[in-house]
């Protein structure tokens, strides 16, 4: 490990925002030097309140922030002249906004999901291909759906070998601090009008480039998780459901659960994860239903919970480590497992 900490900034504090910034501050080798935010609201406030320096979007949001009464330090382009790393946890689709600030820098940056893939060098999952964001100066940690269906499949595939993979998504309408987006009474085609096979599949290709993964999706009402149904046809014709779980019992960052325990719904789970007294109920797992896995001849099915607010907090803070290049993959996991209490 550096003996000089990792310094890293965080533009943005929404749902991934303000969790990538708890994650961070609880890291042995890294420092947060500040979070960028661009109006004074009670988020704003909490940055302050938590004790994280508060910096402007622009000059604007600067003067906003201090006439609200808060310590605001400076602009984004201060926060990033003094950062390592910079994490972009912007609304989708927003970072180019800030694209040209970074380019000027030295600073590494580290994108989300919801941008898209060729805005960074490297799509990132960290069991999957750490090692090809090492050195990288950006970037992308991919969305929650495809975080889970990387950890799910790269656990099949470097058990039994994937010769194909079908996936349907129960997507969450929307997040629980956000009133304006539904469904509230209906399932709806994702994406409507519809066009299958859906976006999911191609986007697990940009970490897993060998794998074949069709996809199709529907938004339900509900906030708390997505939910996934996979139907994997494997290499190995020998696999067995049990062969199948003690896959998944080996693998960081899954949990496996039983309906016959009371997990009988996505509700099940996150009251779980309450009960574990994780910070804001996060199930940073991924949660595979133990007695779903079934095997029928060579295809292996099973369903999955994706807790989307708090699943890619884990790779955020590996990707750190490895564009700076301070630790391997398997030191970097375990650090993360630990320091978020990652059950395995």
């Amino acid at each position: 490990m550096n003996m000089r900490k990792i310094r890293v900034g965080i533009t943005g504090y929404g749902t991934i925002g303000r969790r990538v910034a708890d994650a961070v501050a609880r890291q042995p080798d890294m420092e947060l030097v500040g979070i960028a935010k661009v109006r004074p609201d009670y988020k704003a406030r909490l940055i302050a309140e938590r004790g994280y320096p508060l910096y402007g979007a622009d000059e604007e949001s600067l003067a906003a922030l201090r006439a609200a009464g808060l310590p605001a330090r400076g602009v984004v382009a201060d926060l990033v002249a003094g950062c390592d790393v910079v994490v972009d946890t912007l609304p989708p689709k927003q970072a180019s906004r800030l694209l040209p600030i970074y380019q000027a820098s030295e600073a590494r940056v580290i994108f989300q999901g919801g941008e898209p893939a060729g805005i960074a060098e490297v799509s990132f999952n960290a069991q999957s291909n750490y090692e090809a964001a090492v050195g990288r100066r950006t970037v992308r940690v991919v969305s929650c759906n495809t975080t889970g269906l990387c950890r799910a499949l790269g656990t099949i595939d470097r058990a039994f070998g994937v010769e194909k993979a079908r996936v349907v998504l129960a997507r969450k309408a929307t997040d629980p601090d956000d009133p304006d987006t539904g469904p509230v009474d209906a399932v709806v085609l994702d994406p409507a009008p519809a066009q299958l096979p859906s976006h999911h599949g191609r986007s697990v290709a940009t970490v897993l480039p060998h794998l074949k993964v069709i996809s199709m999706a529907a938004k339900v009402p509900t906030t708390h998780a997505h939910f996934h149904s996979l139907l994997i046809t494997v290499k190995d014709r020998n696999v067995t459901a049990g062969a199948v779980v003690r896959a998944f019992e080996e693998a960081t960052r899954v949990v496996l659960l039983d309906s016959r325990e009371g997990f009988r719904s996505t509700a099940q789970v996150f009251d779980y994860a309450r009960e574990l007294g994780r910070s804001r109920s996060d199930l940073y797992e991924l949660a595979v239903w133990r007695d779903s896995v079934t095997v029928v001849d060579d295809e292996v099915y099973f369903f999955m919970a994706v807790h989307q607010e708090a699943i890619v907090i884990p790779e955020n803070v590996d990707a750190i480590r490895a564009v700076t290049g301070t630790m391997d993959r398997d030191e970097s996991i375990r650090l993360t497992n630990r320091t978020l209490g990652i059950l395995k």
